[in-house]
C-alpha cells in the first residue's frame, strides 16, 4: 500500500513541478508582458515567490518519494538472491532529476534573491534581467523535465 501511494505522491509532485513551468512560462509570462514594467516585475515576483514555496515542497517530496522507491524494489530484488540493476530511464530520471533540482536551487536562492533585491531598490531594470535569467534557467530545466518524462514513458512501453 504504501509503494503506491509514494508513487502517485512522486507523480504529483512532478505534475505540480513540471505544470507550474509551462503555466509561468508559456501563459502567464506572455500575459503579462504588456504590463507598465514596475507593475510587471513586482507581480512576478510576487507569483514566483509563491511558486518557488510550492515547488520547495514538490522537489523535496519528488527526490524522498523517488529515492525510497528505487531503494525499495533494489531492497527486495537482493532480498530475492537477485543483483540490483537499475534501468537505464531511472538512471536518466535520476541523475536529470538531480541536476533540475540544482538548477532549481540556483533559480531560488540566487536569481530570485536578485528579483527580491531589485524589487526592494524599485530597480526595474535589475528586475527584468533577473527575470530574463530565471526565464532561461526554467526553460531549461523545462526541457530537462520533458526529457525525463519522455525517457520515463519510452521505458514504460518496453
Amino acid at each position: 500500500m504504501l509503494y503506491p501511494a509514494l508513487k502517485t505522491l512522486h507523480l504529483l509532485a512532478i505534475i505540480v513541478w513540471l505544470g507550474g513551468m509551462v503555466f509561468s512560462h508559456f501563459f502567464l509570462r506572455p500575459a503579462v508582458a504588456t504590463l507598465e514594467t514596475a507593475v510587471r516585475v513586482r507581480l512576478m515576483h510576487d507569483v514566483l515567490g509563491r511558486f518557488f514555496n510550492g515547488v520547495l515542497v514538490a522537489v523535496v517530496l519528488a527526490l524522498v518519494s523517488g529515492s525510497w522507491l528505487i531503494g525499495q524494489v533494489a531492497k527486495q530484488v537482493v532480498q530475492a538472491g537477485a543483483p540490483f540493476i537499475m534501468p537505464v530511464e531511472w538512471m536518466v530520471m535520476s541523475g536529470l532529476g538531480g541536476v533540475m533540482a540544482l538548477i532549481f536551487v540556483f533559480i531560488r536562492w540566487v536569481l530570485f534573491r536578485r528579483l527580491g533585491c531589485a524589487v526592494a531598490a524599485s530597480n526595474w531594470a535589475d528586475g527584468g534581467l533577473a527575470l530574463n535569467q530565471i526565464r532561461t534557467w526554467v526553460a531549461v530545466n523545462l526541457v530537462l523535465g520533458v526529457a525525463i518524462v519522455l525517457v520515463t514513458l519510452i521505458g514504460l512501453s518496453h
